[in-house]
């Protein structure tokens, strides 16, 4: 008899369309909150806005402070057929890795404006591709190719949110302490903060940023019968000083997002190394051994964030949460309501 807590099926639910989130709320912190407290087994329900009342008092707060790009990029072949690109990580400083909508070759080449030109170099098996971006046949840097994309690309919503961006999601779909950029989407438990509330809780609270650039590996799903077996994506992840202080210390730590939390988890599992490719895959059977509470959005069926979760709760605990989210109402995923785990 497999465990339950192994097999994907178990992280499967069914979720109302009306419950997915195609819109921020407004003002960020108006959404909803579930606080689900552990050393009582209760379940509150109120509002983002309300956070600070539940954050436990002797605790640090790690926020990650990565950047979404424009990554989603329309062009056309030499022929006139329409692409679309998006960029989900540079390899090196020429060669990116990319998702690209279309039937393309190696050596295809793809035009965008402001003569912005990308040559494909390698096809992947996973459905990727290798390219290498050109400006007038100049070879670009990934760092020199950020603002033109920041002219000519579009923020790249998840595929749920079935709706061209717009200039709200310029602002909407990034956290008012993103700094760094490289991520391709949004990590989303850091959306509801307000300035205010945000300057606030760092002034209440000892705090730090990490950065991992989050990759369009965070929206796919477990395809595996058995969630061990899923071979997870790496993204890049950097860990400052001031985090690192903390992280090294005794205090009870409070994760902002599964981001930060897969951060923080891997520095602790893989040697306390500040940099590099983090591919940390918590769930019921890899449990976290450095944060003590999570503030994360609520998931897709099936993916890793969710497995996520249930490292901290167990799966039966998730499943329940989750119905009761739903019973309430809740808005799901990028821009929808939050839950805390305490």
């Amino acid at each position: 008899m497999i465990d339950k807590e192994l097999l994907t099926s178990s992280y499967d639910f069914t979720l109302p369309s009306e419950l997915i989130a195609a819109y921020p709320a407004s003002p960020r912190d108006s959404a909803k909150l579930l606080v689900y407290d552990r050393t009582t087994d209760t379940i509150t329900h109120t509002y983002f806005y309300e956070l600070e009342k539940f954050i436990p008092k002797d605790c640090a707060l790690i926020f990650n402070d990565t950047k979404v790009i424009k990554a989603r990029l329309f062009g056309f072949k030499p022929s006139g057929g329409k692409i679309e690109l998006l960029i989900n990580r540079p390899l090196n400083a020429h060669d990116i890795n990319v998702y690209i909508r279309g039937k393309v070759k190696v050596n295809t080449t793809i035009e965008f404006d402001d003569n912005l030109v990308a040559k494909v170099k390698e096809l992947k098996e996973d459905g990727s591709r290798i390219v290498n971006f050109s400006v007038d046949e100049k070879l670009m840097r990934f760092e020199d190719l950020l603002p033109i994309i920041d002219k000519i690309g579009h923020i790249p919503l998840p595929p749920y949110i079935q709706r061209a961006d717009n200039t709200q999601d310029v602002n909407e779909y990034q956290s008012v302490f993103a700094k760094e950029e490289g991520a391709v989407a949004a990590p989303t438990a850091s959306l509801h903060f307000t300035p205010e509330q945000h300057e606030k809780i760092c002034k209440d609270f000892k705090h730090a940023f990490v950065t991992l650039h989050v990759g369009s590996g965070t929206f796919k799903p477990v395809d595996a019968k058995i969630i061990t077996d899923h071979p997870m994506h790496s993204e890049y992840y950097d860990i400052s000083n001031k985090a690192k202080e903390i992280l090294d210390s005794n205090i009870p730590l409070l994760s902002v997002g599964t981001t930060s939390t897969r951060t923080i988890e891997f520095y602790e599992k893989h040697g306390k190394i500040q940099r590099g490719e983090a591919n940390l895959f918590l769930n019921p059977k890899n449990r976290p051994s450095r944060v003590n509470h999570l503030l994360t959005n609520f998931h897709l069926p099936k993916s890793t964030l969710l497995m996520l979760v249930a490292s901290f709760v167990g799966l039966e605990k998730t499943q329940e949460l989750y119905t009761e989210a739903i019973k309430e109402k809740y808005r799901f995923y990028s821009y929808g309501d939050a839950m805390l785990i305490i």
